[in-house]
């Protein structure tokens, strides 16, 4: 599959709300996941510890709403744009939540991603 390809059946599925299926899909096993925060947990390696961090934003919040635009591909990388209205359900508190993720493939899968988020 060609990076197009790629991109835009990820896309496909984040847009059916299948986002965790997409990365076990795509990552590959030493994936590299980047968050916009600082911190210890800014940064991730490895499928098992990316899936955790999905596991647990899901787990944290409620999606009401989301839109997913792209892919914007430019040779072994992509980016998508996500907006999403969700709840933090530990506070209580109602956002949207507008980011970018930057994926750099290599072998047909997802070797880093990247996001950031518009403040």
């Amino acid at each position: 599959m060609t990076t197009q390809d790629i991109a835009h059946d990820l896309v496909a599925m984040c847009k059916e709300g299948r986002f965790a299926e997409s990365g076990e899909k795509y990552w590959a096993d030493d994936v590299v996941s980047v968050e916009a925060m600082g911190g210890d947990s800014a940064e991730s390696r490895g499928k098992a510890a990316a899936r955790a961090k999905g596991e647990w934003w899901s787990n944290a919040h409620e999606v009401h709403d989301s839109k997913v635009e792209g892919p914007y591909v430019n040779g072994d990388e992509f980016t998508v744009r996500f907006v999403m209205d969700i709840t933090n359900k530990e506070s209580g508190q109602r956002i949207t939540m507008d980011e970018i993720a930057l994926y750099r493939l290599k072998d047909g899968k997802i070797a880093e991603e990247r996001f950031f988020y518009a403040m």
